[in-house]
């Protein structure tokens, strides 16, 4: 399965890393491919080598402004004119999509992604997945939403909140009938 993962290009804790190793591992062991913003900076960088390092292969999606920083030996890279064709492409590209820990692009990524799904235009499974609680706070923003009438489908079609890669993956797996 082609699993894209929006997530930071900050080099980030311990707490943040870790999980994010573990997934990417459980995702080479599985065979799946990454398909992410081809950086080789930061969390991007751990996600990649984990994935690729456990028998995954790399499709990396990166914009013109950024291609300096884009991963000299994936399977794939792709330079993107700016940051609407590099989501698209990403999308594109993908049978599912991961939203991990990020600033205001991956927050960027993400509700555009989820707002492309709420219009049909997409039906990929979509995760948050929420490492050390660092989306709480969106999900009791999306649950208002929700329960206010802002969302004109229950969350639960839109998105599905994982508390760590495990879960993740069974939920991708489960949703997309691919393994």
């Amino acid at each position: 399965m082609n699993i894209c993962v929006f997530l930071s290009a900050a080099d980030l804790d311990e707490r943040y890393t870790r999980p994010a190793r573990e997934f990417a591992e459980l995702l080479g062991r599985g065979g799946h491919t990454l398909v992410w913003g081809g950086s080789e900076s930061g969390l991007m960088k751990v996600v990649a080598d984990g994935v690729q390092e456990s028998g995954g292969k790399l499709v990396g999606v990166s914009v013109d402004f950024l291609a300096a920083k884009a991963r000299t030996n994936a399977d794939e890279m792709v330079i993107a004119r700016d940051l609407a064709e590099r989501k698209a492409l990403l999308l594109e590209k993908s049978d599912a999509i991961v939203i991990m820990v990020g600033g205001t692009g991956t927050l960027d990524e993400a509700t555009e992604i989820l707002e492309l799904k709420k219009h049909g235009k997409h039906t990929k499974p979509v995760v948050l997945l929420n490492t050390a609680g660092f989306y709480d706070g969106l999900r009791q923003q999306f649950q208002r939403m929700e329960d206010e009438g802002f969302l004109p489908l229950p969350l639960t079609e839109l998105v599905f909140f994982a508390k760590d890669g495990v879960g993740a993956l069974a939920y991708l797996e489960e949703s997309s009938g691919l393994q």
